[in-house]
């Protein structure tokens, strides 16, 4: 294992933008090393069970196991980026259904991924995701758009030489994009216990223009937020007295930001930075009923109704999904309601919360594995559980179509004088059947009996005596979407 003062190094270099994330990589990753909320876990010899596919064995991210699931569930499909698990196990984008069954993963090799969902780019629905790796609770990295056959678009990075975060990548509707990032200091830390030549994470998010790469706007915490306003103990070296990890479009298009160690949400004017107020902390701008207060928090936004929601972490026991009454005029702030899962579920990092469209709320629990769905009065309709070890930054339920990446996938396996066909699409979200297609010769085949899809992997009996194979998808009206690449037998 690398030695701390070489991590920090490295982790320096990186959040100064000397160089390309990619260059640190191998240096965290060649270790299997990832450093999170300021400690470490080494990957273990022995990988996390994961399901495998006969038809594609490089995908082995575990999907969910449901435990709760009733009437009333929003539609749409879940969107996690699973991480955590130790090495040789997978971590990258993983979309599920109802049933817990995946319909489209993209591990990458010794990368995490992070803030997975979709968002509008250029008028059309694309998914989005941050990618890089993880120090100290931070990301050193870039942002992905991609299309709905799963091809970038775009990729996207902070600008002036810093490091995109894995905190947040919004997309607006100026064409650009709202991104965290940080850059280290020196400064004279002993009104707050610390060195008088300590160092400091500069938490700082930009405005960039997608198409070039332009930097519209950048705000640093240091010209903003006192460090005497930090909750975050002072030890050792880089300290992060901020720690960003949302930024949202208000109403009136200024933003909100939450910073997590300083237990507040800041509204902050769009053009000059300047900060509007501050919700939370110890200089609240508001009263806040003993009920709705949080600490620690996570992804604070501006619900069309006026409320705030955010995900309140907490200092134990048990996290909650909030919805906020924000009385501006009178500075008042009251619970309207709180979420949380019937087990108590202490989160002490991450987390996140969506209002869907159909007024139920889906919480993803952070560091704590499980994704939750609620009726707007409260009642658990959907919770599930990540594979072992396996935790997600944000979770999210969206409406996605797709026709899959590239071709369908098809194995073929014989045993006890059985041949048994498995065939794949990963992405495709249309596909209702799959219809073998048999026969002694490529150019002469004959299409057996439909068989109707069954999760991910559809296992097809394939009668003797047929050397070629090819599978035809269709979709709920029998229209043909797709044919695979001709298999031998």
């Amino acid at each position: 294992m690398a030695h701390t003062a070489d991590l920090r190094m490295t982790r320096r270099r990186l959040l100064a933008g000397g160089g390309s994330a990619l260059a640190g990589l191998a240096a965290l990753g060649s270790t299997g090393l990832l450093l999170r909320g300021g400690g470490a876990f080494a990957a273990s010899a022995q990988a996390a069970a994961a399901p495998t596919f006969f038809s594609r064995p490089d995908l082995r991210i575990p999907a969910l196991r449901v435990t709760t699931s009733r009437p009333g569930i929003a539609p749409g499909l879940v969107m996690l980026a699973p991480y955590n698990a130790p090495l040789p196990a997978q971590a990258g984008a993983l979309i599920v259904d109802n049933a817990g069954n995946p319909v489209w993963e993209q591990p990458l090799n010794r990368l995490v991924t992070s803030d997975f969902r979709v968002q509008t780019y250029r008028g059309q629905q694309a998914l989005t995701w941050w990618q890089g790796v993880i120090t100290l609770g931070h990301g050193v990295g870039h942002y992905v758009i991609a299309d709905s056959s799963y091809q970038p678009l775009a990729h996207v990075n902070a600008g002036d030489g810093h490091q995109g975060d894995l905190h947040e990548f919004l997309i607006t509707d100026r064409g650009t994009a709202l991104l965290t990032s940080y850059t280290l200091s020196e400064r004279d830390l002993r009104a707050v216990g610390g060195s008088a030549h300590g160092t400091i994470q500069d938490a700082m998010f930009q405005e960039v223009d997608i198409r070039s790469g332009r930097v519209l706007f950048e705000w640093r915490s240091l010209n903003h937020i006192p460090i005497e306003d930090s909750y975050w103990p002072v030890g050792g070296a880089d300290w992060d007295y901020v720690h960003l990890n949302s930024i949202g479009v208000d109403a009136d298009q200024n933003l909100l930001v939450s910073s997590r160690n300083t237990h507040t949400i800041y509204k902050l004017d769009r053009t000059s930075g300047a900060i509007i107020w501050r919700l939370g902390g110890k200089h609240s701008d508001f009263a806040i009923d003993p009920a709705a207060a949080f600490a620690w928090q996570h992804d604070a936004r501006r619900q069309p109704d006026g409320t705030i929601t955010v995900f309140d972490n907490g200092t134990s026991g048990a996290s909650r999904a909030l919805v906020l009454n924000v009385d501006e005029t009178a500075r008042r702030v009251s619970l309207k309601r709180a979420y949380t899962r019937p087990s108590a579920t202490f989160a002490n990092s991450q987390g996140n919360v969506q209002v869907l469209p159909n007024g139920n709320v889906l919480v993803g629990w952070g560091a704590q594995p499980y994704v939750s769905e609620f009726s707007p009065a409260g009642e658990l309709l959907f919770d599930a559980r990540l594979g072992e070890q396996y935790i997600s930054y944000r979770a999210y339920r969206m409406q996605w179509d797709s026709d899959g990446s590239g071709t369908p996938a098809v194995a073929a396996r014989r045993a006890a004088g059985q041949t048994t066909a498995y065939v794949s699409w990963n992405g495709d979200t249309s596909v209702t059947h799959w219809t073998p297609l048999v026969g002694t010769t490529a150019g002469k085949l004959t299409a057996l009996r439909a068989v109707a899809r069954t999760g991910f992997e559809t296992a097809l009996r394939i009668p003797g005596g047929h050397k070629r194979l090819r599978v035809r998808g269709t979709d709920a009206a029998g229209r043909p979407v797709t044919t695979s690449a001709v298999l031998s037998l």
